[in-house]
């Protein structure tokens, strides 16, 4: 009866390697991210994955400057809050920081959000080395 069963058994086809040197893989495409690309990516990733940090960054964008003072309405946010959050897409190297008198103003970084953009839109660009 085994025999019966093993000779009813689907059997898979052998896969031909994909690399000429007889390994199973095909070699990678390009560099993998290093450790401090990944961090840097995933500090952005994390800035822009909040709902009121992406609301103040459209602010930003949509003024070309603001002041933190202008920030907190729009929001719904207490100034602490407003501050913190600018904070974090500052450090991610989103934003510009400059203080103005007592006041702080913030404006885009252009370059660091095409930078961006263009590693999501290309499908290898996110995890590519910058």
């Amino acid at each position: 009866m085994c025999a019966m069963l093993r000779a009813m058994a689907p059997t898979a086809p052998a896969l031909p390697p994909l690399a000429d040197d007889g390994s199973c893989c095909a070699p990678l495409a390009g560099p993998p991210l290093d450790a401090d690309a990944a961090v840097a990516l995933a500090q952005q990733l994390k800035a822009l994955a909040d709902p009121a940090r992406l609301q103040l960054l459209s602010i930003v964008l949509a003024s070309g400057s603001a002041c933190i003072c202008d920030l907190t309405e729009p929001v719904g946010l207490s100034q602490p809050t407003v501050s913190h959050h600018m904070k974090v897409l500052v450090d991610a190297g989103l934003l510009h920081r400059e203080k103005r008198g007592k006041w702080v103003h913030f404006s885009v970084d252009a370059q660091a959000l095409r930078d961006l953009g263009d590693r999501l839109a290309d499908p290898r660009g996110a995890l590519a080395p910058a």
